[in-house]
């Protein structure tokens, strides 16, 4: 299918929150990685979301080139080519970015699409992250409501995060302590700030003890039921139903996380769960294993030019896209979306 419209990701984003899934996002850097991602989606029978991040982004450019708009706007071009071969939505979405890169990525990028939608009516991009972790809640949400308008105006779905996810990822680094978990308060000020999707839809990235990076499961010490707290904060001011879940919810740091903590994060409105650390050394992990029981063959041992079926990369390519794959499914299944591609 070609990559997600606004219309088909809106309903990806309702359908989810309606029945209690979420869609793992896939971080990638490479086509292989992207291909990898999409077929993961494919084999698992749900639609879902791949996204670049800057420093992914840089590195898609060129090792000389290092300009994190063209790299993205390169993958959004391949991934345009490569998702319609599959039967299911991808929509795409570019990660973290924080206060001194938004004019090198984020900005330009909306207003690459604003100029595309008017020759098409399409963005080029489903959704943009705005990382305003690292700045004062209200210069945070300042920010957010500029481009929560030029997201809008271009229909475009903006991500906030809200709160602080530890640990370091793409250069944003935070301490793991009590920032780590958002107040209700803060969910109150994020909707005063931004509104329920009069002013544009938008996802909330609000943390409740998330940390970037590798920790086995029980080491980060989640608290789900944050989520809920906030979200019926906003319903009993804001005179919903009782049960609602007015916002719709981002997992960042999910590594190590215990199923059950998943499970609760998503019943509480979660939409969309980054993955990315499990998918890199999914990916890794089989070019390692080819690597070292082929060694006589890529390495030239003794002045021979070794085995060429060994080192071509796409002899240890395709383990590793089915390597990265299957995480991907394993994901979905985690997330209760494998199987819900209508």
């Amino acid at each position: 299918m070609p990559i997600a419209t606004p219309e088909v990701y809106a309903d990806m984003l309702d359908r989810a929150k309606a029945g209690s899934f979420a869609y793992p996002a896939i971080n990638v850097s490479s086509s292989q990685t992207l291909n990898a991602a999409i077929k993961g989606f494919a084999d698992a029978g749900s639609d879902g979301i791949v996204q670049v991040s800057t420093g992914g982004s840089e590195y898609l450019s060129g090792p000389s080139i290092k300009n994190m708009v063209t790299g993205a706007l390169a993958l959004a071009a391949y991934a345009q080519e490569v998702a319609k071969n599959y039967d299911v939505n991808i929509a795409l979405h570019t990660d973290h970015c924080p206060k001194d890169k938004l004019d090198g990525f984020v900005r330009p990028l909306l207003q690459a699409s604003a100029e595309q939608v008017k020759k098409t009516g399409l963005p080029i991009f489903q959704s943009h992250m705005w990382d305003g972790s690292a700045v004062p809640l209200d210069e945070n949400l300042k920010i957010a409501q500029e481009l929560l308008a030029l997201a809008k105006a271009a229909d475009i779905i903006l991500e906030v995060e809200i709160g602080v996810v530890g640990g370091e990822e793409d250069g944003v680094a935070n301490e793991i302590n009590e920032q780590l978990y958002t107040t209700p308060e803060d969910a109150i000020a994020t909707v005063e700030a931004l509104g329920l999707g009069e002013n544009g839809r938008y996802m909330a990235a609000l943390t409740f003890g998330n940390v970037h990076g590798v920790y086995k499961p029980g080491n980060v010490k989640l608290r789900p039921e944050i989520l809920k707290q906030c979200q019926d904060a906003i319903v009993a001011k804001y005179g919903d139903k009782a049960g609602d879940k007015p916002l719709d919810l981002v997992f960042h740091g999910g590594s190590g996380s215990l199923p059950q903590e998943i499970s609760d994060a998503v019943d509480y409105g979660v939409v969309k769960m980054n993955v990315d650390t499990d998918t890199q050394y999914a990916f890794t992990r089989p070019v390692a294993d080819h690597m070292l029981r082929n060694y006589d063959g890529v390495l030239k041992i003794d002045g021979e030019v070794g085995n060429k079926k060994q080192y071509d990369p796409r002899a240890w390519g395709k383990a590793a896209e089915a390597g990265m794959a299957a995480r991907v499914v394993e994901a979905c299944e985690d997330l209760r979306s494998a199987g819900t591609h209508k």
